[in-house]
């Protein structure tokens, strides 16, 4: 059984879906549609094909940009699959992902998810002031004693964990010096390395409520439909197969952890043994082998991928 899988935020780079633009015209006209949702006449910028494929890269880093554009290279590189036969029985995103997937899935029109992100990155960044909020990745300590940390070095402030990415990596998010206190008291409490996040504000955590306040007429006013897959949601890690169930959870997801482990953990026991990572980036497939060993995992983000993702879905 099959499984797509779409990356988040930080899987970016420039010259991202250029190749399959180049190649497959299913990808280039994925790129066209992005281009005409992403135009904003109160906030112009260059087209979102022109900075994925060109940059500058402190621009395609800007989350209200990074979150469309990340999405808009895995839902190309999800046409072209489609267009060649490969069909997944469940999909799943990590954060930002988790649209990719319900476009994949048919819940969320295209251009309305380009909309819907470009939106909420803005509102995500905007929600913390840029300097208060920070993340940080716990790795070596498992969840249990992340959780300890964040306990007893919140005083008074935000800090818990935003990414479950295993048992072996937690990342954290809060308020930047409870970020801070928290990787010390991990490392006292045998975390084996603490690495802090590159990011503009400490997403999926009570910090970022406001963005949830402010996301949820958007997310509320799209016209949706129930999914043709399961979509397993990072909130909760359980399939959600009706639209509203799917809103419900994308905008929960806003200010919650990412229960990435969990969500690999439903797809492994509703069967799932192949994982094909659609889009940028190929971080999403090492978290999947430390938590489901042996299962066949693969990648599609150019042209050279393709036989080798033809081959792990047996067409």
């Amino acid at each position: 059984m099959i499984a797509f899988i779409f990356p988040g935020q930080g899987s970016q780079k420039v010259g991202m879906g250029k190749a399959l633009a180049d190649a497959y015209p299913e990808a280039r006209a994925a790129f066209d549609e992005a281009d005409a949702a992403f135009s904003d006449p109160e906030r112009p910028s260059a087209a979102l094909s022109a900075i994925c494929f060109e940059g500058p890269e402190d621009l395609l880093a800007l989350t209200e940009i990074q979150q469309p554009a990340i999405l808009t290279a895995s839902v190309a590189a999800c046409r072209v699959l489609e267009s060649k036969g490969a069909r997944p029985a469940f999909v799943a995103g990590h954060s930002l992902g988790e649209y990719s997937a319900h476009v994949a899935a048919g819940t969320i029109a295209f251009a309305d998810a380009v909309r819907v992100l470009r939106l909420r990155g803005r509102y995500m960044q905007e929600a913390v002031p840029v300097g208060e909020g920070a993340m940080a990745a716990i790795v070596g300590a498992g969840l249990d004693v992340v959780r300890q940390a964040c306990e007893e070095a919140a005083q008074g402030q935000v800090v818990s964990p935003a990414n479950i990415n295993g048992q072996s990596q937690v990342v954290i998010a809060g308020h930047t010096a409870a970020v801070l206190r928290a990787s010390e008291r991990a490392k006292a409490l045998g975390a084996r390395l603490v690495v802090p996040l590159s990011v503009s504000a400490p997403f999926h955590c009570a910090l970022m409520k406001p963005a949830e306040v402010r996301l949820e007429p958007e997310l509320r006013g799209l016209t949706v439909r129930d999914p043709r897959v399961p979509v397993v949601a990072n909130v909760d890690g359980a399939p959600k197969t009706d639209a509203r169930a799917a809103v419900d959870a994308l905008l929960r997801q806003v200010a919650s952890p990412v229960q990435w482990e969990a969500v690999v953990r439903r797809l492994a026991s509703e069967g799932v043994t192949t994982y094909v990572e659609v889009g940028p980036g190929t971080v999403l497939g090492g978290l999947v082998k430390r938590i489901h060993p042996g299962a066949r995992i693969t990648h599609f983000g150019s042209p050279d991928d393709l036989s080798a993702v033809m081959a792990a879905c047996s067409i």
